[in-house]
């Protein structure tokens, strides 16, 4: 295999196994409660939008010599105020997903072992203590499971999907609620948000860069396709039943599919979030990998002294709040990219003020909708 193509599929598997992690289990119950058509409006359109934002800092990233995390682009081009809200919204929303893979990893195997979620709190400290040793190998551990996992994922759902859509039953995917029209934005918005891949993606492409926007449409394409098909699945199969970790209760396969989806999105986003420590923050190696991967494992621990912190909830507001500011700085920094970049980028997309405006102003709703 060509060079070129193994970056393409490495970084492309990246993408997708940042999407494609709790998220997906959450969106066939937010589908339940709102109806499917109106949640497979939401896995289109906040497709689209990712995507589009993704282009957005991908360029960004092209036009900036060196590497840097998120919050490192955000400094050099809207300096250090905005760097600070970046610094939040970037550790936050990894903080949410991390504590949210493990609560679903947690699940997962208590229910896969037992039966039952009564070992979940055991089961998701054991879950972070193995992430934490695979994240000790940085980029090398994500360049090597990321494939492996991905695929394993994609051949999981073509199982799935020959298994239960005999099981489907279509009264199931008509129902409708329109006192939760808005319900599945934060949830799909979470599921979707990979940001954090964007300078992944740019190192594992170097000197192949030209293939940045083909690895964002693959990825993206992929990440739609999984979650209607999945979302198809779960919710026909189950109808009003269906659980807040989609996977459980449906059989071993959709719960190791869940364990698989958690494991690449944690190793994604647990790796990116250790490199922006030391990249952005100049922390040590020791200190990044400790801030990254034993801190997340605290922060669970401490949120599961409350009921307040359901899956679902740890979704939603993760990729509200967290998703919006990160889409938001990421569409401000673009023009001054254009205007301050060091480097020629492969790609330019037309960044007019009426077009970004547009895609600001719907991140601003989604975040005042959260938080109401």
């Amino acid at each position: 295999m060509k060079s070129s193509t193994k970056q393409y599929l490495t970084a492309s598997s990246i993408l997708v196994g940042t999407c494609i992690g709790a998220g997906v289990l959450g969106i066939p119950y937010i589908a339940a409660q709102s109806g499917f058509f109106v949640a497979l409006a939401y896995i289109l359109f906040v497709g689209f939008l990712i995507y589009t934002v993704n282009s957005f800092l991908g360029e960004v990233a092209l036009r900036t010599k060196g590497d840097h995390q998120l919050i490192g682009y955000v400094q050099k081009y809207l300096g250090m105020k905005a760097r600070h809200i970046m610094e939040f919204a970037v550790v936050f929303g990894i903080y949410a997903g991390l504590i949210a893979y493990m609560l679903g990893m947690g699940k997962s195997l208590s229910y896969l072992f037992f039966g039952n979620v009564s070992y979940e709190i055991h089961f998701g400290i054991l879950a972070g203590v193995v992430m934490a040793y695979l994240l000790k190998d940085g980029i090398k551990s994500l360049k090597k499971f990321e494939k492996i996992g991905v695929l394993i994922v994609l051949g999981l759902l073509v199982v799935i999907i020959g298994l239960f859509i005999p099981k489907v039953v279509m009264s199931n995917l008509l129902g409708f609620n329109q006192a939760n029209l808005l319900l599945p934005f934060g949830v799909v918005l979470f599921a979707f948000m990979s940001f954090n891949s964007i300078p992944e993606i740019k190192i594992v492409l170097k000197n192949n860069e030209h293939q940045f926007k083909k690895v964002l449409l693959t990825g993206t394409i992929v990440s739609i396709i999984f979650y209607s098909l999945f979302t198809l699945v779960v919710l026909g199969s189950e109808g009003g039943g269906t659980p807040e970790v989609a996977t459980l209760g449906l059989g071993s396969v959709f719960v190791i599919l869940g364990i698989f989806t958690m494991f690449t999105s944690y190793l994604a986003n647990g790796n990116a979030l250790c490199e922006s420590f030391q990249f952005d923050e100049r922390c040590s190696e020791n200190k990044s990998w400790i801030l990254a991967s034993l801190v997340p494992i605290v922060l669970f621990v401490l949120s599961q002294l409350t009921d307040f912190f359901s899956f679902s909830r740890i979704l939603s507001i993760g990729g509200v709040v967290s998703g919006g500011i990160v889409a938001i700085l990421a569409l401000l920094m673009i023009n001054k990219a254009k205007e301050k970049g060091n480097r020629k980028a492969e790609y330019s997309m037309n960044s007019n003020w009426w077009i970004l405006g547009f895609l600001i102003l719907i991140f601003v709703f989604g975040v005042i909708i959260e938080l109401i």
